[in-house]
Formats: C-alpha cells, sequence, structure tokens
C-alpha cells in the first residue's frame, strides 16, 4: 500500500492563563528550549509527516518563523493566525495544507512536547484504516460523573475510561469536510449549546464517525499548570 503524505498542524496560539506567566505556556522553556520546539522537532525527524503547519497568535508569527529557522524545521509550510476558539485555529490550519486530498493530517497540541514516532506509527496506522482516531491512555483513578448539584451521579467503569490526548489524526477526505460543515453551521450550533472541544467531537457531530483509538503514552502531559512544567523538566532530563 503506497504510503499517505502527512501533514501535521501544530496549535500555539493558547494564552496559557493557568500557568499564571506573561509568556504563553508553549514558549516557555524546558531545558533551555521552548515548549513549543520538542513537537515540532519530532514532526520534523519523522518520516511519516512531509509538512508542518504552525497555528499561532498574531504577535508570535515572528517569533515561531525565527524559532523553526534556528532549529532547522525545514518541513514548516506555513505559520498562520490562530482564531478565537480551538476549531477555528484548527481550521485555519487545514486551509493553509498544500493539498486536502489523499493525506493524513495529525493535529496536535503544541503544550503537548514528549509525543514520539512509535505513538505517530500507531496513530497513522490506524487513521488509514478507520479516517479517524485519537490517541489516549487508560486512566488510572476512579472517575466519578457528578449530577448539576454537584452529587456523584454514577460511576463508570475505569477500564472503559481513557483520558483523550493528540494528536487525533484523520484522513483529509474526512476531517477537511466535516470542518468545513461545523464553520458553516457554527452559529447554529451555539445557539443549540453544542460545545466543539477537540477534532474528534467534529467528526462525530459533523459525519457521525466514530473514531478508533491507540495507547499514547502518560510521558505525554499536556504542559498547563506549574506543576506541569516541574515534571516537564524530569521527563526531558531523563530523555
Amino acid at each position: 500500500m503506497e504510503r499517505k503524505r502527512g501533514t501535521a498542524i501544530v496549535l500555539a496560539s493558547g494564552q496559557g492563563r493557568r500557568m499564571g506567566t506573561k509568556v504563553p505556556k508553549q514558549f516557555l522553556e524546558i531545558q533551555g528550549r521552548p515548549v513549543l520546539w520538542y513537537s515540532l522537532d519530532v514532526f520534523q525527524r519523522s518520516e511519516l509527516i512531509q509538512e508542518i503547519i504552525l497555528v499561532t497568535g498574531e504577535k508570535q508569527i515572528a517569533f515561531c518563523r525565527a524559532l523553526a529557522e534556528s532549529s532547522h524545521i525545514d518541513k514548516l509550510h506555513a505559520v498562520v493566525a490562530g482564531g478565537e476558539e480551538r476549531y477555528h485555529s484548527v481550521w485555519n490550519g487545514l486551509q493553509a495544507m498544500t493539498d486536502e486530498r489523499d493525506r493524513i493530517v495529525f493535529i496536535h497540541d503544541g503544550v503537548r512536547p514528549f509525543i514520539n514516532e512509535e505513538i505517530l506509527q500507531r496513530a497513522y496506522d490506524e487513521a488509514c484504516v478507520s479516517g479517524a482516531c485519537e490517541v489516549g491512555m487508560p486512566v488510572k483513578d476512579t472517575i466519578r460523573i457528578l449530577d448539576e448539584t454537584g452529587r456523584v451521579a454514577m460511576t463508570p467503569k475505569r477500564s472503559l475510561v481513557w483520558q483523550i490526548q493528540t494528536p487525533q489524526v484523520f484522513a483529509s477526505e474526512l476531517i477537511v469536510p466535516a470542518y468545513r460543515k461545523l464553520i458553516g453551521q457554527e452559529q447554529e450550533l451555539l445557539a443549540q449549546g453544542v460545545q466543539i472541544t477537540d477534532d474528534v467531537m467534529v467528526v462525530e457531530q459533523m459525519c457521525g464517525r466514530s473514531a478508533g483509538i491507540v495507547q499514547g503514552s502518560y510521558e505525554n502531559i499536556k504542559i498547563t499548570t506549574p506543576e506541569d512544567l516541574k515534571i516537564a523538566e524530569i521527563f526531558a532530563k531523563n530523555g
């Protein structure tokens, strides 16, 4: 089977208010390098990826281009400004692709620095078969579902509960039309109270398609709080 070309859309336009710093969390440093650099480097080295599209804040575009140049990220195809919501940023990234046909699209949060080639390969293989794949890990803790009053309503079976990570990976023929439909129906969906929090939800809502899931890594953490940054320092040092 002929290998499909891969595009990585890396999202790095968040403000990171929970981090409590003036510098957006994707530009904070781990072992002397910006958080964002780590995932860019993995995509640069991966044979699965032919182009990288970086979505960032308007004011950070010049910095990101300079970071890519100094780090020899020569697969960088475009740096585009993000939107008001995450799904706007993804849509901006999708529109910047060289070609939307016969391609596998990796959508990744730039504040998850510890992806690796094994994760990318598992997700790529699944996306080639099912068209949609998300990465995750089984939860370690018992999960409670609360009701509207804040009391425990149910306890799901732990073996069936996974924490979802990125990248989320799709055939371009599925994800591009799904996002196009989402943007076209955005106001109607907002009026209905529909909240879109990730890319698999877009495919579920717009296409009625479920996604496969493959194992990520417990090290594939999202840098959100100061505690996460301390943990990331340890992972980077030991890696």
